[in-house]
């Protein structure tokens, strides 16, 4: 069995530019990749994300196109992070998210199946498809039971239909595809407003962690949908990178693993941590439960990745939301830039 470690390794990452597969690419760096190649259309990211490492190499543009599948090189491992970013962004346009969220995977599988010599396709899976849609008391969601055919937006069936294919892909060419399901990542390296406008106030306020943070400091209010009854399981970037690698490793192909905390946070204690994290003046504003989500509460279950990838997240919410309030701080000027470009579009 392989050791859970980049070093040595020929790594292609797409999606490399984005806050996941940028915390990833500067791991494997860290570790001693020999060569990481990085493809991504900054739709949602940034160059300036992107290690200047002679060990690196950018291809820009999206993994659907010809010609960018036309210059990859053989690698050892291929961890496909892309995505359209994210439930709302989808809603208002769900021809966009096809040609990015599932377009893009079955190009790549179609285009790598014929590679030999591949340790690990790692294909980046959201924890939300299978977690049942509950106001209730929740039970932690494992990788195994019925699929819900109900999904509140394209994105979510984007990903579900993703994971089909890696399935299919396994079986039918052999591909050693494992599906990471992802829950609620933050942590330093997300910028608001990165990449295009998609549509929507969620291209600059996309996600809810460093949304609350960046207000917070800024001493806007954070508005809770619903009252910020709705729990998520947070996970740290860092813990996210390490059980992407231990998928990239240790994962069995044809396998699914949840990379949770196993914690369930609700949204109002959420940002009530934030304000007290940085001494904010932010009030708390209570808005309308969002007509599309139907996610109530939900966390995911750690047992199976802890038992076959030793994998368990490390970092408590308290110490990685500090983390994150630092890093937000001393970037705060590279963030202020990202949302000035959309500001006509942004309400405030």
């Amino acid at each position: 069995m392989r050791e859970a470690s980049f070093e040595g390794r020929r790594l292609l990452v797409v999606g490399g530019a984005g806050f996941v597969g940028g915390n990833l690419v500067r791991r494997a760096l860290v570790e001693g990749a020999t060569a990481v190649v990085v493809v991504d259309n900054f739709l949602s990211s940034e160059r300036s994300q992107v290690p200047d490492d002679p060990t690196v190499e950018v291809i820009e543009g999206s993994i659907a196109d010809d010609a960018v599948l036309g210059k990859l090189p053989k690698v050892d491992d291929v961890y496909h992070l892309a995505t359209f970013h994210g439930n709302q962004n989808s809603i208002a346009d769900p021809i966009a998210d096809h040609a990015n969220n599932l377009l893009t995977t079955l190009k790549l599988f179609e285009h790598i199946r014929h590679w030999d010599g591949l340790g690990r396709v790692v294909y980046s899976a959201s924890g939300c498809t299978l977690a049942e849609k509950t106001d209730g008391e929740p039970s932690a969601t494992s990788e195994f039971g019925d699929v819900p055919i109900e999904h509140d937006s394209p994105y979510q069936i984007s990903k579900l239909v993703g994971e089909f294919h890696a399935v299919y892909y396994h079986r039918r060419h052999g591909l050693p595809t494992v599906r990471a399901r992802f829950q609620n990542v933050y942590g330093p390296g997300e910028i608001l407003g990165a990449g295009e406008w998609r549509g929507t106030d969620a291209t600059v306020w996309r996600n809810v962690t460093p949304t609350f943070v960046y207000r917070a400091l800024k001493g806007l209010p954070l508005q809770l949908d619903n009252g910020g009854v709705a729990s998520r399981d947070f996970i740290h970037v860092s813990d996210i990178v390490d059980g992407l690698l231990r998928c990239g490793t240790l994962g069995e192909p044809g396998g699914v693993y949840n990379l949770a905390s196993g914690v369930e946070t609700t949204i109002r204690q959420l940002a009530e941590s934030i304000i007290e994290v940085t001494n904010s003046t932010s009030e708390l504003v209570i808005g309308a439960r969002r007509g599309w989500d139907h996610a109530g509460r939900r966390f995911g279950s750690t047992e199976k990745a802890e038992r076959e990838l030793h994998f368990r997240a490390h970092v408590a919410l308290p110490d990685g939301l500090r983390e994150t309030v630092a890093w937000t701080r001393s970037s705060i000027a590279l963030i202020d830039a990202s949302i000035a470009r959309h500001r006509d579009r942004v309400e405030r």
